[in-house]
């Protein structure tokens, strides 16, 4: 990489952190920059899920006041997290790149799609809640959520674009609790996605080091300025920003 590319990729894993301890998505911010520095676009995938391992981490520290009374939750969900992750890194390994290059568009566009509908998403949850109490939700989830998060965490595995906002969508609807606690529970359970396809990774796949120490660096920043002053943000902000840099990743893949 030049200097000017290294830059970019510890700019772009700043972004990702803040984005993905906030809501999701960072993956889109990440993903094409590597893309653009030339990386294949599995490669590019290894090296970010390795990359952001200490900004999920970062991001759940930050977030560690929520995390409160969570311990049995996140544990339940986090059988589902690890063993959804390994499944989805077999399959980036074990599927040919072609049909990487075919789904990963899809996949991105499909992200897009939820990034936008986030807010008629909360809205949504909001009503449902104050329709029906706050009882009548398993505190847990039940096995219903187990089975969401558990098939999240393959495409986790696969390609971590959104599986932030999949995970919020399918704690918020089944489990009665504030958003910003299950947000906190999110950042734990995307730190498991990530370390356990990363583990599978290093031995299974290629990736770049120069590229994974960069968003390391910048995640591991990106995580404590997402908890800290991340909710003072304008959402419309951020959900333009994903939208901008996802369309141009959808570009740039349907063009190589």
């Amino acid at each position: 990489m030049t200097y000017w590319e290294m830059l970019a990729v510890l700019a772009a894993g700043i972004g990702a952190g803040t984005i993905n301890t906030i809501v999701g998505s960072g993956t889109l911010i990440t993903f094409p920059v590597l893309l653009a520095t030339g990386l294949p676009p599995v490669t590019a995938t290894v090296s970010n899920a390795l990359g952001l391992i200490p900004g999920s981490i970062s991001g759940a520290i930050g977030y560690r006041a929520e995390l409160s009374g969570q311990r049995d939750r996140v544990l339940r969900l986090a059988v589902a997290a690890a063993v959804g992750a390994l499944c989805g890194a077999v399959l980036l390994t074990v599927l040919p790149p072609t049909a990487f290059e075919t789904i990963v568009p899809v996949l991105v566009a499909l992200a897009l799609v939820l990034v936008v509908l986030q807010p008629r998403i909360t809205r949504a949850v909001q009503a449902r809640r104050e329709r029906d109490g706050t009882d009548g939700a398993p505190r847990h989830g039940g096995p219903v959520l187990f089975a969401g998060m558990l098939l999240a965490s393959v495409y986790g595995g696969y390609f971590t674009a959104a599986q932030g906002i999949i995970y919020l969508s399918l704690m918020g609807t089944l489990i009665d609790d504030t958003l910003q606690r299950l947000n906190a529970a999110k950042n734990v359970l995307a730190a498991i996605v990530n370390s356990v396809a990363a583990l599978f990774f290093v031995f299974a796949a290629e990736f770049d080091w120069t590229a994974v120490a960069l968003i390391a660096v910048g995640s591991t920043i990106g995580g404590q300025l997402g908890a800290r002053v991340g909710r003072r943000l304008p959402p419309r902000v951020l959900r333009a920003l994903i939208v901008v840099i996802g369309s141009a990743a959808i570009l740039q893949l349907v063009t190589r």
